[in-house]
């Protein structure tokens, strides 16, 4: 290992990196807070500062995926759709397998300049999480149960409210509902030849109704869904763990713009068309492992330095301030505060593994593991 790799796999720099990210966080979830006076005055407004202020958060990570680790991620895409993205709102069906494909969603997102008005369909208990749930609670986050009986009016009012949202936005959707593991794709299977549907050999069998859905509410405002279906070279299995260690993955990402009109508007119709895109995708996945590349043209959206120069700006407010406290903590020579500041790494330590635990599969959700394989109806 370099010395470079050998610094970034330093815990020290990993708690620098947290510290600011809660820290920074924090910060703008109180900035949000007092925004929500804008809300009945100018809702416009409201929306434009709170994507902002969305954006220094989120950047965050991208940050962590471009600049610090050095991941790369090619587009394979028709050139003539390319012309469209980043200049329209579109629903965005992306594979759910690997750790950090949000990640690379984000950074899609980033290099198309809409990441601070990305949304995404997530499950509730996100929106009680600090920092990132609560800050994608006043950007106008879909926040579902899971439970088809409460999310149907629920979900539908909230998908609604975005139809006359003032900027351009990608809305993230994972139809298959959970990550993709070997245990949920065998149960998935089962569902799917209960169904008589065809089986998947690289997705979980999509659940059909939330996609239905979001098309039905935004179908006029929204002018495209694109398909993308996300891998790695070399078999890497990427995780946050690795991101934050400096290790540098390969990405590739397959992305079709589907026009809206080419999407059937009645539910069974449409509910079929999407088991049919999963059929398309999982060709592209077995196409993909065996010869290494997907269809169309490479292209890779030149990376903007907006995240790294926001991470610098809260760096430099909020580390020179946590300097200074540990220098007078050090030299007062009390044991007391030195046992203080053992604790607090502890934490902090504790803080960071926590965040990296969220986010890897084999603590994912159970959603679609057996004791739900009865719940799995579209």
């Amino acid at each position: 290992m370099d010395l470079v790799g050998l610094l970034k796999s330093q815990f020290l720099c990993h708690l620098v990196f947290c510290y600011v990210f809660i820290a920074s966080g924090l910060i703008v979830n109180a900035i949000q807070l007092c925004t929500l006076v804008l809300w009945p005055i100018n809702k416009q407004l409201f929306r434009k500062i709170n994507g902002r202020l969305c954006y220094c958060v989120s950047s965050q990570l991208v940050m962590l995926l471009e600049w610090w680790s050095g991941t790369e991620c090619t587009i394979y895409t028709d050139p003539r759709s390319s012309l469209h993205y980043g200049k329209e709102n579109a629903i965005v069906v992306l594979n759910h397998k690997f750790e950090i494909d949000f990640l690379c969603g984000w950074s899609l997102a980033e290099r198309l300049g809409i990441l601070g008005n990305s949304k995404v369909l997530a499950k509730k208990e996100l929106a009680y999480v600090p920092i990132i749930g609560w800050m994608w609670y006043f950007v106008e986050m879909i926040f579902c149960t899971r439970k088809w009986e409460q999310d149907r009016q629920t979900v539908a009012k909230s998908l609604l409210h975005l139809r006359d949202y003032p900027e351009n936005y990608l809305f993230l959707i994972h139809c298959e509902g959970t990550r993709f593991t070997e245990k949920k794709h065998q149960i998935s299977m089962q569902v799917a030849q209960a169904k008589g549907l065809p089986s998947l050999k690289h997705h979980l069998l999509p659940r059909t109704k939330g996609f239905a859905i979001t098309v039905k509410c935004l179908r006029d405002v929204v002018p495209a869904v694109y398909d993308c279906t996300l891998n790695f070279r070399n078999n890497e299995n990427p995780t946050l763990l690795g991101v934050l260690n400096g290790k540098k993955y390969h990405a590739d990402c397959y992305v079709r713009r589907i026009p809206m009109e080419d999407i059937p508007e009645d539910e069974d119709k449409c509910s079929a068309w999407l088991h049919k895109l999963y059929q398309e995708k999982d060709a592209f996945q077995e196409e993909y492992y065996r010869t290494g590349v997907f269809p169309e043209t490479p292209w890779v959206p030149p990376r903007r330095p907006w995240a790294l120069v926001n991470w610098l700006f809260w760096a430099s407010l909020l580390l020179y301030p946590l300097f200074q406290f540990l220098v007078s903590m050090v030299s007062s020579g009390s044991s007391v505060t030195l046992a203080s500041l053992v604790l607090i790494f502890c934490m902090a330590s504790m803080g960071v593994r926590w965040m990296i635990g969220v986010t890897e599969i084999d603590k994912g959700s159970a959603y679609g593991n057996i004791d739900n394989k009865q719940k799995q109806t579209d």
